[in-house]
Formats: C-alpha cells, structure tokens, sequence
C-alpha cells in the first residue's frame, strides 16, 4: 500500500484505449420534454430488449445558472434501441421527499435474475442514506432497504457470489479519516439484498496514484472471463483552482479509473490501471457545466462483440459515452 498522497496531482489525461462517442452528449436537458437544468450520473442497463437510462434531473435554470431547492431533485428515464439515440421518458420515474428525506439521487442499475435493481443516495435531514430497490417495469419502485448515514455511491454485482448478493459502497468516515474526504471504496454482503455486513475495505484512496481526495464505486461491475471489471471515480483537490462552473469556487477533478477483481473473491484486486481511463478533456467535461473537470462513470454494458460501454455524467451537467474493447481493458488492469 502507497502512503497518503496529500501532493498537488498535475495534469491528467484519459488512456488512449478510450473512445469518447462523437454523438456526446447522448442526453442532455433539451432532450428531456420537461423542465429540468442538469442531466448526469445515470445507471444504464440492456433490459427487455432494449437500452434502459435512469437519469438524475436537478432543476432550475441553465441561462440563469441557477438550482432549484435540492428537494426538486428526483430520476428521469430514457429509452434506446443502439445505446447512443436516447428518447426521454414524458416524466419523471421516482422521486423522495417528506419531512426527513431531502431527495433521491444519483441511480445506478444492475440487472439480477431477470429483474431490474437500483441503487441510489438519499439526502436526509439526518444524514445520506444509500437505498436500494427492484422494479420489473420502471414505473413502480419497491424499496428493499435503506442503509445507516452515511453511505454513498453504492452498486450491485451481477450476481450472487459464493451464495450472497455483493456490493461496493463509500462510507464518509470523516473523523476517523482525519477529518476531511479521504473517503475509500468499501465492499459488503448481503443474503437478501436487505441485511448487509461482511464489510471489508477493497480500495484506498492513497493506492491510488492519481487520487489526493477521495475515491469510490462508479459504474456496477461487469462480468469477463478473467474477472470482474470495475470502474471507480477518483478526486483530486487543487486549492489554487478557481470558479471552475457555477460555484463560487470549485477546486476539485474527478476522473475515472478501472480495475479488475477476482470472480470467485471480489474482495481481490487483480489489477488496477496506474492511470485515469477516463480524465476530463473534452468541451462537455471541461467547460460551461455545473462543476467543470467532472467525469463520473455511472453505468457499463459489455456487448456481445467485445466492446464495453460506459455511461458517464459530464461537468454534474450532460451524459455521455465512452467506448473500449474488453480485451483492452483486462490488459490495461492488469499492466500488459
């Protein structure tokens, strides 16, 4: 294990294995036929015989960069037969909100068993919760569980492993870290999806070399011969950036990076890329946004052909799609 890397991190690129789409954005807030200012961080699966997007809508006002209260914040929905023509749903899918929960946001998909699972982070008045749910038509939302503050970014494998449903989460162990981010990628069980533990630390944020912040899950794992390939986001802080998008000041750059676990024991890193996959680089990433130098990968779909798509939330504004050969990214994992 690398010690703490508290350094300054320079100038990052995205590995040359990537493929950003040329059709980027694939979705953006013009295309949703209501109201909303910022679509991003989306889960995206292949379910029913098409391309299913669940999409976070935050509202207010592009012209004006303005947000509304965060309690209009609630899941959008879109459709495609490609993967890269979306059509938005007429209106939004699901949505929290009561005396103690602020709002529902940042889904994540993952088909088990022939039914559609989503992960998704909660804001409470108490803390945010990471909860997860199972729909089979994307109009009802059954609620399996809803975890203790505070816990973020979770998502399901695939499949039962050794007997019992596996996720990845970010625990914000904010004392016990020091008293900043410093946040890490944590890995638990469950035999139900309902009551989970097991929970084991699989990734720090000082083993990863162009990380000084905090890490954490990104896009739910995919399953290949050699293991499972995961994607995670990766902060960097800078305290001389400046404005970097409707903030006042915003001093922080999230990347992409991808590792490989291993399929029997995913709590076994197998390799894991010395590099961003993905470092914000393009117009969409880099400028006009909510928070500019953004990359957050939030869904993954390996075709029968070999290529991986990879859905990510650009500047917290637009989502977009990167493309790779699987083949690529088990050797780049693994430093071949």
């Amino acid at each position: 294990m690398n010690h703490a890397n508290t350094a300054v991190i320079g100038a990052l690129t995205s590995s040359p294995l990537i493929r950003r789409h040329p059709a980027n954005p694939v979705l953006d807030a013009a295309r949703v036929p209501y109201p909303t200012a910022l679509v991003f961080n989306a889960g995206v699966v292949k379910f029913g015989g098409r391309y299913v997007m669940v999409f976070r809508n935050d509202y207010g006002s592009l012209d004006k960069q303005t947000l509304e209260p965060t309690n209009t914040t609630d899941l959008g929905i879109a459709f495609s037969e490609d993967g890269i023509h979306w059509t938005a749903g007429p209106k939004p899918v699901f949505k929290l909100h009561d005396e103690e929960v602020v709002r529902a946001y940042d889904p994540r998909l993952t088909v088990i068993d022939g039914r559609c699972y989503m992960c998704f982070a909660v804001d409470t008045r108490h803390g945010i919760r990471g909860g997860v749910a199972v729909t089979d038509d994307f109009e009802s939302f059954e609620i399996l569980s809803l975890s203790t503050p505070d816990l973020r970014n979770m998502v399901l494998f695939p499949e039962k492993i050794n007997g019992n449903y596996v996720r990845l989460e970010r625990p914000f162990t904010v004392y016990s870290r020091g008293g900043k981010d410093r946040f890490d990628t944590w890995i638990s069980e469950s035999p139900d999806l309902i009551y989970w533990g097991r929970s084991d630390l699989l990734l720090a944020v000082e083993q990863v070399p162009f990380a000084n912040d905090k890490i954490g899950p990104a896009a739910p794992p995919v399953k290949t011969d050699k293991g499972w390939l995961t994607t995670f986001h990766a902060v960097d802080i800078d305290s001389a950036r400046g404005k970097h998008g409707w903030e006042p000041s915003w001093k922080k750059r999230y990347t992409a990076g991808i590792m490989l676990l291993d399929l029997d024991n995913p709590k076994k890193i197998l390799g894991m890329s010395a590099s961003p996959l993905l470092a914000p680089e393009a117009p969409y990433e880099i400028d006009g946004g909510f928070r500019n130098n953004v990359i957050f990968p939030g869904g993954m779909i390996l075709e029968d052909d070999g290529e991986v798509k990879i859905y990510y939330g650009a500047a917290d504004t637009v989502e977009c799609l990167a493309t790779a050969h699987v083949d690529d990214l088990i050797r780049l994992c693994l430093g071949q």
